[in-house]
């Protein structure tokens, strides 16, 4: 029971609605166009949600092999780190998970897509590894926020209308951006908390770099910003349906509130709760 919790985890469960937002948000536009198809909608469910454990499981591995987790930590235990799995387990986990999702994508690709689809497929599985393993792993040199933007916001929201639409316009692209900023709020209160930590064993992140009191702006703004990216999509909508991006910037300011209030684990449920926000966000459009 002690190994399945630490490999629950190491899946992060915590951070999962962050790679769904950006396919169901998706998956509204497409119904609001008329376009919407169940089998390219549960391909891109099942292609978002593996790419994430596994950039989930390469994270923990590649920290540990590089010495960046340190027992104890104040973020959610780490089972490599801790000794509850092993690093060859860890990194078999990361490869394997990767390469059910690529297979995902590339049934996705061959039966619905076009050829280039698998340029941005295979660019996605590198940034998988890249986020935190190569020269320059992203998430150690401050670039984690727009790797994230890119690959939870940008690419999902776009490639997913893609797969059933005609085309995008720039509502879309300029939504997909706001669902990616969404997704980067996640990782600043990760880093937030982590800032001491990472500090001491050299990760560059953004809130390392700028300080805390940075991060915890940007984290503010990005929530405005946003609703506003998106909200050229929402105007096609009932004006009742805007209760979910105003409720959206009520909740995300008593987030905010609570970010700069807290300290080292009393953040941790902040993480949950802005993922679940942003999912919700996604989930009331679809609805809208």
């Amino acid at each position: 029971m002690k190994t399945v919790k630490a490999w629950i985890e190491a899946m992060r469960l915590r951070t999962l609605p962050v790679s769904l937002a950006g396919v169901i948000f998706a998956l509204g536009i497409t119904v609001k166009a008329d376009c919407f198809a169940w089998p390219q909608a549960l391909l891109c469910l099942v292609f978002a949600l593996l790419a994430q454990i596994a950039s989930n499981f390469a994270n923990e591995y590649y920290d540990y092999r590089d010495g960046l987790d340190l027992r104890g930590r104040e973020g959610p235990r780490r089972g490599v780190t801790e000794g509850d799995i092993t690093p060859r387990a860890m990194l078999i986990a990361t490869f394997l998970t990767l390469g059910v999702a690529c297979a995902a994508g590339v049934m996705l690709v061959a039966l619905y897509g076009r050829w280039w689809m698998y340029v941005a497929g295979v660019v996605t599985a590198l940034g998988v590894v890249a986020y935190s393993s190569g020269p320059w792993p992203l998430s150690r040199i401050g670039l984690g926020e727009v790797a994230v933007v890119v690959f939870f916001g940008v690419v999902p929201v776009t490639l997913t209308c893609m797969l059933m639409m005609p085309s995008v316009n720039m509502i879309i692209v300029s939504a997909s951006l706001g669902v990616g900023l969404m997704g980067a709020n996640v990782l600043i209160v990760n880093n937030y908390r982590d800032a001491d930590d990472d500090t001491t064993v050299g990760k560059r992140t953004l809130a390392v770099r700028f300080g805390r009191r940075f991060v915890s702006r940007l984290y503010l703004i990005n929530g405005f910003a946003a609703v506003i990216l998106t909200f050229g999509l929402w105007l096609a909508l009932p004006i009742a349906s805007w209760i979910v991006p105003i409720a959206y910037l009520v909740i995300h300011t008593l987030l905010y509130r609570a970010l700069i209030t807290r300290q080292g684990r009393a953040l941790n449920p902040l993480l949950g709760m802005t993922a679940t926000l942003m999912l919700a966000y996604a989930v009331g459009y679809l609805i809208a």
